[in-house]
């Protein structure tokens, strides 16, 4: 048993998460503001909001590790509140936690992730909780949107805002990977690779890793592949065939995209927008893309709502038209 447990690989981004807070990657100002709270090893609680895989948790373990060293599991406890979102997790996991004295320092520290999902009355518990136990514990509340937190909270808390990572942090990250594992990525592959994570290094990373099993030298056409994007200028020429009213080739277009490519009607709208946004201006100016933005909008609460997706991308495609149309 401990010889197939020494064999087992850990996924790219477990591999590769940061050790430390200068190695998280794209959130300098933010990183430097946490080192001098180590340095000073005074910890108000912490919120950490932002998308997705943008180096919330990351920076989360970082810090507790240079606060506490190799022992750091002692005095951190991480939580997921998407599974437990109710009150019980509050009254019993983390107040268990908090009440006891820290290890060998001054305070633990608990990190809960996704706490925007908890319940209002978890929330509500949880405030509770934070100055009660504030001698002892500081919390650390990692959230995609801030303002599905309580005001109580967010006024305990000190608010770091992460960003989107850009092109040259993604761009960094990922040939440091590529080198480490012995694989090639081009140029154009890059390009994609940033077009599909959208800012989001986790979602790049694990593209990339499902990319290699396939090939040592990354392309553009793997990366999208992989990723089970369309291409940028598939999208276009399609939006472009519409804009022509080309209603039918505009159709056989989208028919390549989601039955030959296997695209979902959620994926292609995404892409719409996508591209009517970074269209040129002298192509298609101001006023014609906050008509199909208004257009994409609706038919996209059409598509989480439960239509057809089918027959609402294939409207959407016609509403195109008729906006350039009107246009003419």
């Amino acid at each position: 048993m401990a010889e197939h447990t020494a064999t087992l690989k850990l996924p790219w981004v477990e591999k590769y998460r940061p050790k430390s807070l200068s190695d998280v990657v794209g959130q300098e100002t933010i990183t430097k503001r946490l080192e001098s709270y180590v340095k000073t090893r005074d910890l108000p609680h912490l919120m950490f909001a932002g998308h997705a895989g943008i180096g919330k948790t990351s920076a989360a373990i970082a810090l507790a590790k240079e606060l506490f060293g190799e022992e750091y599991t002692r005095n951190f406890l991480e939580l997921n509140a998407s599974d437990d979102r109710g009150i019980d997790v509050v009254r019993s996991t983390i107040k268990e936690f908090a009440r006891t004295l820290a290890f060998n320092s001054d305070f633990k520290i608990i990190f809960l992730d996704e706490c925007d999902a908890l319940t209002t009355d978890a929330q509500q518990a949880l405030r509770r909780t934070m100055e009660k136990y504030s001698k002892t514990a500081r919390f650390i509340l990692s959230c995609n949107y801030s303002s599905r937190i309580i005001e109580p909270i967010q006024s305990r808390c000190v608010v770091f805002r992460f960003k989107p990572l850009r092109k040259v942090d993604l761009e960094k990250q990922i040939h440091h990977i590529a080198k480490q594992e012995g694989i090639s990525v081009d140029a154009k592959a890059i390009d994609a690779l940033e077009y599909v994570a959208e800012g989001d290094l986790r979602k790049a990373i694990n593209v990339l890793q499902a990319a290699s099993s396939l090939e040592k030298k990354i392309t553009e056409d793997i990366v999208y592949s992989v990723a089970n994007r369309a291409k940028p200028k598939e999208i276009k020429e399609m939006i472009a065939l519409a804009m022509e009213g080309k209603f039918l080739p505009a159709r056989e277009k989208l028919d390549v995209l989601m039955l030959e490519n296997g695209l979902s009607g959620e994926d292609v709208i995404k892409q719409i927008h996508k591209e009517v946004l970074d269209w040129d201006e002298k192509e298609m100016d101001s006023k014609t893309k906050i008509r199909l933005v208004d257009r994409i909008g609706e038919y996209d609460f059409r598509l989480v709502e439960g239509a057809n997706e089918r027959i609402q991308i294939e409207a959407l495609l016609a509403q195109i038209g008729l906006v350039a149309s009107e246009k003419k």
